[in-house]
């Protein structure tokens, strides 16, 4: 098959990590007889240094005629004066919004060679796979009124909180049907102890429910769900909340695996069905981390997870994105380690050698 992908390398360290998912996937296309076309642009960061704007028209014109977006990471301390007019994330910001992009994927499924790797304990984290599900285009990030003012009394600002009832609806499908294909487990987070629009979420959640007999639906106060996630991580399978919450949630989920380095994720634009093609873009969970850039250090596992990602939900390639995690999990088990998840008796290798053994197994 031929597949069209844009690849946004973006900020920091962005350009190395997916330079070797790169690198994985034309092992991929040789291996399995496939063509990927790559087409590259800018977001982020550079894009507002040489434009004034964080999303070129460009980079957007390029997106809507792809299969699937490739993104390394943006933003950065060069770019991070809260005074700024246009910050780098902003870019990603719009990307999401204007390609409808609602659904936020992030498994974490710790690798058993990696259970010492995480600060808690291997009883803990052994045997972890779930994913957390967040909502990307509602909620504070983009509701209105947002705003900072100065009152004589003081600076005040405010954000707003906004969901409708087609967003909610439309996100926590997508925990059902995720749930189906898994576990059949769906923990809901919310705040309906003190918030109108999680007490609009939890209705539509039990509202929705008789529609899907097959899944346990359990409702989970944001707070608790943060303490439960390092407490008995195991009891979840699919965690479905709002942006912010998904947020927070999702970066403390990160750490049972033992790095961000390790987590991939999916931003995707409809809900995902065996054997269909969904529009999605994939990035690794980490930032830009500028002071490696250009180091040869950083952990690449995760940019290569989500190109297989892309390959699973965007390209049905069921096969070949297998064919990546054994290879990920092949390269693991023979001892080979970047900074972030080394542990004693282990082989250090930088970025371009993780990039280089992975490859090397697809093929």
């Amino acid at each position: 098959m031929e597949g069209k992908i844009l690849v946004l390398p973006g900020d920091g360290i962005g350009p190395e990590v997916v330079a070797e998912a790169v690198k994985v996937l034309e092992a991929v296309g040789h291996e399995y007889g496939h063509r990927f076309e790559l087409t590259y642009a800018e977001i982020g960061g550079i894009p507002i240094d040489k434009y004034g704007v964080a999303l070129p028209e460009e980079t957007l014109r390029l997106s809507r005629r792809s299969d699937a977006i490739l993104l390394g990471a943006v933003g950065g301390p060069r770019w991070a004066d809260p005074r700024a007019k246009v910050q780098p994330e902003d870019g990603l910001l719009a990307l999401r919004k204007k390609l409808g992009l609602f659904a936020n994927l992030r498994p974490v499924k710790v690798f058993s060679e990696l259970v010492d790797s995480s600060t808690l304990k291997p009883e803990v984290v052994q045997g972890v796979d779930l994913i957390v599900l967040r909502e990307l285009t509602g909620g504070a990030y983009y509701g209105k009124p947002k705003k900072q003012w100065q009152t004589p009394t003081g600076r005040k600002a405010v954000d707003s909180m906004l969901y409708s009832e087609m967003e909610i609806e439309r996100i926590l499908r997508v925990g059902f049907e995720l749930a189906r294909m898994r576990r059949k487990k769906l923990a809901s987070v919310d705040k309906a102890n003190v918030l109108q629009s999680s007490r609009l979420w939890r209705q539509i959640a039990n509202e929705l429910a008789p529609q899907y007999p097959d899944v346990e639906l359990t409702h989970v106060l944001a707070d608790a769900c943060a303490m439960r996630l390092v407490l008995s991580p195991r009891d979840f399978d699919v965690i479905v909340a709002e942006n912010t919450f998904g947020d927070i949630l999702s970066d403390e989920a990160s750490m049972l695996a033992g790095s961000m380095g390790m987590l991939p994720s999916a931003s995707l634009s409809m809900i995902p069905k065996s054997g269909s093609r969904t529009f999605g873009l994939y990035e690794p969970v980490h930032g830009s981390d500028p002071e490696r850039a250009g180091k040869n250090v950083d952990n690449p596992i995760a940019t290569i997870l989500s190109a297989a990602m892309m390959l699973q939900y965007s390209l049905a390639l069921y096969r070949e994105a297998e064919a990546i995690e054994r290879a990920v999990e092949g390269v693991l088990k023979a001892g080979y380690r970047t900074w972030d998840i080394m542990s004693p008796g282990k082989t250090q290798v930088g970025t371009r050698e993780m990039g280089d053994l992975i490859a090397q197994r697809i093929a």
